[in-house]
């Protein structure tokens, strides 16, 4: 049976690259693309799962850090492989505790693209060379590990400033239902105020990449 990757990146030209370092490295694989981060659900949903997700921290939707959270808390039987323009050491190791099961670089050669691939299929962690070092914020990042899909998509609307009622709408449920979820988030952060889940919440969210 052949393996099922999907490809989730905003750039034509990239998903283009990534197809082909993919079907080098995986002559038998059924690919799958996404083009914004709300179109990997539905795209995984239909195909009926897939083996690996080959994810662009900085695509449409993603809200940082925050989305790739909430993507392995959704689907934690899929292995996330990261690619990113941002080659950082703190990019890297945060990706990795946040549920990432391997980082490459996109200047990275298809030769450790593939190396990449097959560790993650094989169930390792595969990332770039980096200094030994834990990562800032860490912790952090340990306890928002916890939180379920809908609280990371509360934590997403205050990391982006916005209102209980603007996060209620763009949810779909009340404002009674938010602020429950924010009560939540707060203890399992171990927060006192909103502005402390902000504080947190801004650590989870990626700088822009490089200009291409």
């Amino acid at each position: 049976m052949s393996l099922r990757i999907l490809i989730a990146d905003d750039h034509p030209l990239m998903r283009s690259a990534l197809r082909q370092a993919v079907t080098l490295a995986l002559p038998e694989v059924d690919l799958l693309e996404a083009a914004r981060y709300e179109q990997i659900g539905p795209a995984l949903e239909a195909a009926d799962g897939a083996d690996l997700v080959v994810l662009d921290l900085h695509m449409p939707g993603m809200s940082g850090f925050i989305g790739l959270m909430e993507l392995r808390s959704e689907h934690p039987g899929i292995p996330v492989l990261v690619v990113s323009a941002s080659e950082d050491h703190t990019t890297i190791r945060r990706a990795i505790d946040c549920g990432a099961s391997g980082f490459v670089p996109k200047s990275a050669p298809n030769s450790a693209i593939a190396e990449a691939l097959h560790a993650v299929l094989d169930g390792e962690i595969w990332m770039p060379p980096v200094e030994e070092r834990e990562a800032a914020g860490a912790a952090p990042l340990h306890r928002a590990a916890s939180l379920t899909p809908k609280e990371l998509r509360v934590l997403a609307g205050i990391a982006a400033g916005k209102l209980n009622k603007q996060i209620a709408y763009e949810m779909d449920v009340t404002e009674k239902t938010v602020k429950a979820h924010v009560t939540t988030i707060l203890r399992k952060l171990g927060c006192h105020s909103r502005t402390q889940a902000a504080v947190i919440a801004s650590q989870l969210a990626l700088t822009p990449p490089p200009p291409e």
